[in-house]
């Protein structure tokens, strides 16, 4: 028997739906333009819910093993250029610990060659 852990459906179920991809490309594919943005997270505020890692669409964000001042792990921002800016762990996040900020395409590209 399967385990259920997500509205009753089996965690294959769950992993397949997660990693879905289009089956065909919009017409305007070319013309779009995805938003980038930068995750910052408030280390202190944080209490370690993990709502923003779970509700991430992108699976930005990864749980941490540090330790914050409150004795939580806060979440870590565990693939840098993969946000797209939709603001759902702000949110979601019950302690205002979390945002992310709008960049540029030129921003992403030069932090990638530096860093």
């Amino acid at each position: 028997m399967a385990s259920s852990d997500w509205h009753g459906a089996p965690t294959a179920v769950r992993a397949e739906f997660l990693t879905m991809r289009l089956w065909r490309t919009p017409l305007d594919f070319d013309q779009v333009k995805i938003p980038r943005g930068e995750v910052r997270i408030i280390e202190d505020r944080c209490k370690g819910c993990g709502f923003c890692i779970e509700y991430c669409p992108k699976q930005v964000l990864a749980a941490s093993a540090a330790f914050n001042a409150k004795g939580y792990h806060p979440p870590r921002v565990a693939k840098p250029g993969e946000c797209v800016n939709c603001n759902l762990c702000e949110m979601i996040c019950p302690d205002f610990a979390i945002f992310s900020e709008a960049v540029s395409e030129g921003a992403l590209v030069a932090g990638a060659a530096s860093g």
